[in-house]
């Protein structure tokens, strides 16, 4: 059981200064007091030395993770460049597809006009050549005094304008 202290005892002295070298554990707790903010004010001293080497530590790590990041996105860039040009090769390849289908249709359209009577580009042009070669060859027959034949839109006579 704890024991009361006497009212009539007086409190022991508090001294001003530090405790001695010979003091008790139990100093004052003034000195405690005066004890921890001495820690804290080392503590402060330290932290602001540390400060300063924690802060280019980190700037350090930004760097890394920068660098990092630049290679990661780098990578991927390249990766989506090369799908867009695996993308670009295949949709050349359906372009010879539609070259086929395109095909396909002219030769039915070309079949289409043919059962109509139409002639075909080859048609035209050989009967072009065939009528280049009758002039030529009546040309070369008429002699050269007689007037050429005058063409069937100068004989014609002007409408009147209504």
């Amino acid at each position: 059981m704890a024991v009361k202290p006497r009212k009539n005892t007086p409190p022991p002295a508090a001294s001003p200064g530090p405790a001695k070298a010979g003091a008790p554990l139990h100093a004052p707790t003034h000195n405690i007091w005066l004890a921890g903010l001495g820690a804290l004010a080392s503590a402060q001293a330290n932290a602001q030395a540390e400060g300063a080497k924690a802060f280019e530590s980190l700037v350090e790590q930004g760097l890394a993770m920068q660098a990092r990041s630049q290679k990661l996105a780098k990578e991927q860039w390249a990766e989506a460049a090369q799908r867009m040009g695996s993308l670009t090769v295949e949709a050349g390849g359906a372009a010879g597809s539609w070259d086929r289908l395109g095909g396909i249709f002219e030769g039915r359209v070309a079949r289409a006009l043919a059962s109509m009577g139409m002639p075909t580009v080859a048609e035209i042009a050989a009967l072009t050549r065939r009528v280049e070669a009758l002039e030529q060859a009546l040309a070369e027959r008429t002699p050269a005094h007689a007037a050429p034949a005058e063409p069937a839109a100068a004989r014609r006579k002007p409408r009147p304008a209504r």
